[in-house]
């Protein structure tokens, strides 16, 4: 197993939006870029909730478009040991620092989980700060979960709910 790391949070310091990941899986990694899979959802769910294309946008774009609509990005793992791409596989992981980025965020209202993995790990890490935000636990993007796409939609939808009108 390799040890992998996350990549540096994105976010602006007026977000008011946090979607937390589980750890990049390997298109990602090897690309350098968040949700770099391409049947990952990600960049189709979020860009569906903020009514922006981001799909046809290129990496440097959607970053800063995902910071205009007051979006923040980041990982709860940041190191783990990891065969592929698979939450299952992740073993001696360590944390990020999501209380320090919290504390960089004075108007962030909502935390978003992508994944059960990411929710199980940052729940905890989070523990009794978690009451102070709105806590949303979405189905994961990857393509590793089967379920169908617009069931995916309708709960990432909520997440319009945490971001100032356009």
């Amino acid at each position: 197993m390799q040890t992998k790391y996350s990549f540096p949070a994105v976010a602006a310091a007026d977000a008011r939006l946090l979607i937390l990941g589980s750890l990049p899986g390997e298109q990602s990694l090897a690309q350098a870029q968040y949700y770099a899979h391409p049947q990952n959802a990600f960049w189709r769910l979020v860009g569906e909730v903020i009514g922006v294309d981001l799909v046809a946008q290129d990496y440097t774009n959607r970053l800063a478009t995902l910071r205009a609509h007051r979006i923040g990005l980041w990982d709860v793992v940041a190191s783990a040991s990891r065969s592929g791409s698979l939450d299952s596989q992740i073993r001696d992981h360590t944390s990020n620092d999501i209380a320090g980025l919290l504390a960089s965020l004075p108007q962030l209202s909502t935390i978003a989980f992508n994944g059960a993995t990411a929710a199980r790990h940052g729940l905890k890490q989070l523990g009794d700060t978690a009451a102070k935000y709105r806590i949303v636990q979405l189905p994961s993007s990857s393509p590793a979960h089967t379920l169908a796409y617009a069931q995916k939609l309708q709960a990432w939808l909520a997440l319009a709910d945490a971001l100032p009108p356009a």
